[in-house]
């Protein structure tokens, strides 16, 4: 049938129904406010990341410490004193805990000029043809750059002035290993900040959710949501937080004694590092497997045998993931996988390393407030399996 005779309504257009449309109407100017609003709530977080990060994490430990100290409180001890003595004894603990690996973290440091010396001989021992190509790709941006350099016209050099220039080296570890140390001491003041903010919480127990029933106005039914929406953001918080520490000890003990087996040197520091990496979803295994690696290979000096370490320990958390964690976690607190990596993506964009840590928690409030709330259910369902 041609164009003309659909257009005019012929016998065989009458057999053809019209397509299928939806009516939603768009309102530009609200739709331009929310994308302002958006940008500038994005440009807070970034702007205001040394103030956040120590808070959500205060909130998020509370979150987890807050069950024992209501035990202990209805015991009859008081929530700051409970909360004191609970705090004095992680942290003690957690002291205890690097004292004793303190000759291992010692060795790995004595042994870092020596895996610096074979990491430059591999170099070295690379292929011939590599470094040719590395050479002719030098020579050719060599040239460009003097062809470059003949077609700009240079500025005249006055008379008894010598003109100098100044090469920076490519590369500069101890600059990297001042930052390191810089960062170092500022996450162990934020430390101490989130520990300070984490008693404060837990001393002052359900002050603020009753604060918040409050401020949501004298509306029952609101009052009645809000409590329903800060019982689920505790229940979903405190299951997820309780299993990611099981399957995280689980992880550590576990790559622990694999490492061990296998002859592997300071095998409880690596131990501890995949345990505390496993918290970031996808990226935290394959970041502790291609450590793993590298070290392997620096202990060992065999490619083989270091892929075969790093698998052992990529085996371990894959079965966490897939297998344990899936099963411990209830399906209503699940989100799908599609929306965990963009927001891992964007959390890890805006807070870098803290915000992969934190990127899951954050998501679980979030879904939680929009399955709640009734024009935000959609942004829910998206998030949601």
């Amino acid at each position: 049938m041609s164009v003309e005779r659909a257009i005019r309504g012929g016998p065989e257009s009458a057999h053809e129904s019209p397509p299928t449309a939806i009516r939603m109407p768009v309102n530009v100017r609200n739709a331009a406010l929310t994308l302002v609003a958006a940008v500038a709530v994005i440009a807070v977080l970034r702007l205001a990341e040394a103030l956040l990060v120590p808070i959500v994490l205060g909130v998020l430990i509370s979150y987890a410490l807050d069950p024992v100290v209501a035990s202990m409180a209805r015991g009859r001890v008081p929530r700051s004193i409970g909360a004191a003595v609970l705090l004095l004894g992680l942290v003690g603990g957690g002291c205890a805990l690097l004292y004793g690996l303190r000759f291992e973290a010692a060795d790995i440091v004595a042994k870092l000029p020596q895996a610096a010396h074979r990491v430059r001989r591999s170099l070295e021992r690379g292929r011939p043809e590599a470094a040719n190509a590395i050479q002719q790709v030098q020579k050719a941006a060599a040239e460009l750059q003097k062809a470059a350099d003949a077609a700009a016209t240079p500025e005249p050099t006055p008379a008894g002035v010598t003109r100098v220039q100044v090469e920076s080296p490519p590369f500069d570890v101890s600059d990297y290993l001042l930052w390191g140390s810089i960062s170092v001491v500022a996450a162990a003041g934020q430390l101490v900040l989130v520990l300070f903010l984490v008693y404060f919480l837990l001393a002052s127990g359900d002050l603020y959710k009753r604060k918040l029933v409050k401020i949501v106005g004298p509306s029952l039914t609101k009052k009645k949501i809000t409590v329903q929406i800060l019982a689920e953001i505790d229940r979903q918080i405190e299951r997820f937080l309780l299993v990611q520490v099981f399957t995280s000890v689980l992880v550590a003990v576990a790559t622990w004694l694999a490492l061990r087996s296998v002859g592997m040197e300071q095998p409880a520091v690596w131990g501890i590092l995949a345990g505390v990496v496993n918290s970031i979803p996808y990226f935290g295994p394959v970041v502790v497997s291609a450590g793993i690696a590298v070290v392997g290979y620096l202990q060992y000096g065999r490619v083989d045998v270091a892929l075969g370490v790093a698998a052992i320990a990529l085996v371990i958390t894959s079965l966490e993931g897939f297998l344990l964690t899936p099963w411990l976690t209830s399906r209503t607190s699940r989100m799908n996988a599609v929306a965990i990596f963009i927001g891992l993506l964007f959390w890890g964009w805006v807070w870098s390393a803290w915000g992969m840590l934190l990127a899951v928690p954050m998501m679980m409030v979030l879904k939680v407030v929009c399955d709640h709330v009734e024009d935000l259910k959609p942004v829910g369902e998206l998030l949601g399996e």
